[in-house]
């Protein structure tokens, strides 16, 4: 195997396991609920786990941000650069940390209004809420030593933090729950302990770094603290449009009736299966891309979009035929309900073409987010928007058909956007 692909896959592997544990954390939290007794545990954690999943989606750019930077700052062999991502970046997740725990009380009650949540799950989910809401500085910092791990090449590390997340998440609330009889307490209390557990360990692995110690002076100077701010605003404002079209598709669905609403969550499960695979050569984009564009080796960086874009077409046209063969026994094992499965069914075309329309999206994400061309994720997120409402309008006589088609194009439009400002830029360089 060529180095540039051992160099690819030591960073896409590590980060596809830590990817596919990930959601292990709020599956824990489900299964217990579900054996507590009444369903009013299982309802309040679903809007529990909603309410930080938004709210932690919008802050994502915590990671993805110090990622980019990072690795530029590990090409050129900057070491103070790359600490000053990291302090910036820790300081930054104690801040917003503090105002979200500050306005927990607030937030939470309009969440619960929000989510229209009856009266036996609303008082379970607020009391989840207001135990694990004090994890919130920890997660996110958790999202910083990511980005600033995959910067510096290493993505063994978050595998390892998301593992040891999962396993104290699972014996802390076990212990809680069934040794304790805490029920909803423990549950909330054994993810918050799980959320401070993975961030220590990350602190721990990054003690091996040695990270250079810098003065409050010198994280708050001008020039790097605007860059860093310019950048993380684009990446929240381009997961504010990502979000606003995944909760349209949703609501879109839902209006369909619960049948529908249930068949588009089997298949964005699909989806987000591939994702997990994509966004491992994504991150290996990001980290490797970042390195080499601040080491200045251009000969390099094509060499690894080639090559990551053959990695991606092969990964994508692998679902694809996968979803497209046996997608009918997939959805079967996901689900007991014939009538949900006969609705998915009808709609597996759109599963298998997804994967090949969104390849290009994840792989230029990667580029883009380790080159820190920020401004262009936002244009080419922006315009896939346009496109995602503009077919769905078009479209509404097609029904649920007609919203796979824009959910498609939205994502083919990131990809092809992406690739022609890369290409466009490339030009006027030369």
């Amino acid at each position: 195997m060529k180095p540039l692909n051992r160099s690819i896959l030591a960073i896409a592997l590590p980060a596809i396991a830590s990817n596919i544990t990930t959601p292990l954390l709020g599956l824990v939290d489900t299964a217990i609920t579900g054996h507590i007794g009444s369903p009013a545990y299982l309802g309040a954690i679903a809007l529990g786990g909603t309410m930080f999943s938004m709210l932690y989606w919008v802050l994502n750019f915590l990671r993805m941000g110090s990622g980019g930077l990072t690795a530029q700052a590990c090409g050129r062999g900057d070491s103070t650069a790359a600490a000053a991502v990291l302090w910036r970046g820790l300081l930054l997740a104690a801040l917003l940390g503090a105002i979200i725990i500050a306005l927990s009380g607030s937030a939470g009650a309009a969440g619960m209004r929000f989510l229209d949540a009856d009266d036996a799950t609303a008082p379970l989910a607020q009391r989840y809420f207001s135990i694990a809401v004090w994890g919130a500085p920890a997660v996110l910092a958790t999202y910083v030593l990511t980005g600033w791990f995959l910067g510096m090449q290493n993505s063994r590390a978050p595998m390892w933090m998301a593992l040891f997340t999962n396993i104290v998440n699972i014996a802390v609330s076990l212990t809680l729950v069934y040794g304790l009889g805490w029920k909803i307490e423990g549950v909330a209390t054994g993810t918050l302990t799980a959320q401070w557990a993975g961030a220590a360990l990350g602190l721990i692995l990054l003690s091996g770094y040695r990270p250079r110690r810098l003065g409050l002076r010198t994280l708050l100077r001008g020039d790097g603290l605007r860059r860093y701010f310019s950048i993380n605003t684009d990446i929240f404002l381009r997961t504010l449009c990502l979000v606003a079209v995944t909760v349209w598709f949703t609501r879109t669905g839902a209006r369909d009736g619960v049948v529908t609403l249930a068949a588009n969550a089997l298949l964005m499960q699909l989806f987000m299966f591939f994702s997990y695979f994509m966004d491992g050569f994504a991150y290996a984009g990001e980290a490797i891309g970042g390195r080499l564009h601040g080491a200045g080796d251009n000969s390099a960086l094509r060499s690894l979009i080639a090559a990551l874009l053959r990695w991606g077409g092969a990964i994508a046209a692998i679902f694809a035929a996968a979803y497209l063969l046996g997608g009918h026994l997939i959805l079967q094992a996901l689900t007991d309900r014939p009538e949900v499965v006969a609705a998915a069914a009808q709609f597996l075309p759109w599963a298998a073409a997804v994967p090949v329309a969104g390849v290009w999206a994840f792989i230029w994400d990667g580029i883009f987010i380790g080159l820190t061309r920020t401004r262009g994720m936002l244009v080419a997120m922006a315009a896939a928007m346009a496109v995602f409402f503009g077919v769905w309008s078009a479209t509404r006589f097609m029904g649920n058909h007609g919203l796979w088609l824009a959910f498609t194009l939205y994502l083919l439009t990131r990809g092809i956007t992406e690739w022609a400002l890369y290409t466009k830029e490339k030009t006027a360089q030369a």
